[in-house]
């Protein structure tokens, strides 16, 4: 433990998945100690008192815990606001599960509640270290490929929507909250400085009429790239979860850094064999030769979560700067209600000028 600091205490509302992801988390995190958790379900209480926590007897009373410096909110997405609003006013530090609540309209109100209050508000945007996410940001920052044209970024599964709220409208639910909210911030992270341009989307309803099982959207850059987001939940074969194209070069990144890059070394040898099929030939998409292409190894990257929480302590302490501003969480909301307004109306939108 880094003596020089001093022990923040925090506490958890709702120990599902996350919730309890939050909890690990934390206990391997230096400086923050876990003062407890509520949950609406018995269940989760005595997995609380299971695991060593004290399980408070309600929301209210975690809020009235003066030990509690930071609360951390990870509930179905429709509670986040009531749920942060009442733990601001309380005096308290908030953590929210992204997404961060479910329009942009419910976002200011937070956001004028923590200017208010003096209190810091922030959202945990985890999968902003992702490795393979590092990796392909990485890619394109190194120019290794070139200049870079297009980007895709893709998360497909074949499992349908979980169980629970997240089917649900009123709760929040679909995937352009619940992935779309990683995959539009990081692309965003990825160009920073960058304006999208125009938003072109379409959405799933393959297994659920009342949220979209999946989406498809092409961003458009400010200098022409495209940044092609794609989320699934009924697709059998997968896709990598990233593609990356320059002038020079393509790259190719899944889950676990695992892929590859292959770029071109000699661009005045531009002959191939021509590929034969039943009905007919083509020269134009043969591969290129062995002796004008290269194969290279993805970067090395690391990353490691705990330092979301590390931000978070030195931020209320004044020693940083957030590393999720509000005005990027702001950006990426309205970016996803730009995406569920092209699919409904069917239409390439404007995003920014």
């Amino acid at each position: 433990m880094n003596n020089d600091k001093r022990q923040f205490h925090i506490a958890i509302c709702g120990l599902g998945g996350m919730g309890n992801w939050h909890r690990e988390t934390i206990s391997r995190t230096e400086n923050l100690h876990l003062s407890g958790s509520f949950d609406i379900a018995d269940a989760r209480q005595t997995f609380a008192r299971e695991h060593g926590l004290h399980a408070y007897n309600s929301y209210e009373e975690l809020l009235a815990d003066p030990e509690v410096d930071i609360v951390t909110i990870a509930v179905p997405n429709d509670l986040h606001r009531p749920l942060a609003i009442q733990a601001l006013r309380a005096g308290k530090n908030v953590v929210c599960e992204k997404p961060v609540t479910v329009s942009s309209a419910d976002l200011r109100q937070m956001i004028d509640v923590a200017e208010a209050t003096g209190m810091h508000f922030t959202v945990h945007q985890n999968r902003r270290w992702d490795e393979d996410f590092l990796c392909a940001k990485k890619v394109v920052e190194d120019g290794t490929l070139g200049p870079v044209f297009r980007v895709e970024s893709a998360v497909l599964g074949c499992r349908g929507i979980p169980g629970d709220w997240r089917q649900e409208p009123e709760h929040g639910g679909g995937m352009i909250l619940d992935w779309g909210v990683h995959l539009l911030d990081q692309i965003c992270q990825m160009f920073p400085g960058r304006k999208i341009r125009t938003v072109y989307a379409t959405v799933d309803h393959v297994t659920n009429e009342l949220v979209d099982d999946g989406f498809y959207t092409d961003l458009t850059l400010d200098d022409g790239t495209v940044a092609h987001v794609e989320v699934g939940t009924s697709h059998f074969i997968g896709k990598p979860r990233w593609k990356v194209f320059g002038r020079d070069g393509s790259a190719e990144i899944d889950w676990g850094c695992r892929g590859k890059i292959v770029c071109v070394t000699d661009r005045s040898k531009n002959d191939a064999v021509p590929i034969r099929t039943a009905a007919g030939l083509t020269k134009t998409m043969a591969p290129r030769t062995d002796d004008t292409i290269k194969e290279l190894p993805l970067p090395e990257v690391h990353s490691d979560i705990r330092d979301f929480y590390r931000n978070v302590m030195d931020t209320i302490d004044g020693l940083a700067e957030p590393k999720i501003k509000l005005a990027e969480v702001a950006r990426v909301m309205r970016l996803m209600e730009t995406v569920r307004r092209s699919a409904e109306e069917r239409r390439i939108l404007p995003f920014e000028d």
